[in-house]
């Protein structure tokens, strides 16, 4: 009836800004927003520039490319490549540079060191 011991919760004996104070921590920290920050300016900018170009540029918008496609409907279509190419590009990147501390960061914090094919090395927890 609710009255039952709870056991500690492993989130809650962590000290986060211990964690957040570490060398890995920052290091991962540097990497995703050297990523995610410039990648983002790119992908608004792009994105007002088509916005801006439908409202002021409806000529140039209206050009025909091929049939009844326009320059305007090339550019809207390549919105979605575009954000569909940023998400794969940021997957990739992730995978290389940023899993790899933040596996060893989780590790640590949950007391285990594995091998690099995953399996537990030792029996201590820390």
């Amino acid at each position: 009836m609710g009255n039952e011991a709870h056991t500690p919760d492993a989130a809650a004996s962590v000290d986060f800004e211990q964690v957040q104070s570490t060398g890995q921590f920052q290091e991962l920290r540097r990497r995703h927003r050297s990523f995610v920050f410039p990648m983002a300016v790119a992908f608004l900018l792009w994105y007002f520039a088509y916005v801006l170009l439908a409202d002021y540029a409806v000529d140039f918008m209206s050009t025909k490319v091929w049939g009844n496609i326009n320059v305007g409907l090339v550019l809207g279509l390549l919105q979605f490549v575009s954000t569909f190419a940023i998400t794969g590009w940021y997957v990739h990147y992730s995978n290389r540079k940023l899993d790899p501390i933040a596996t060893e960061i989780r590790h640590e914090i949950e007391g285990h060191e594995f091998d690099k094919n995953g399996h537990r090395v030792g029996g201590a927890n820390k």
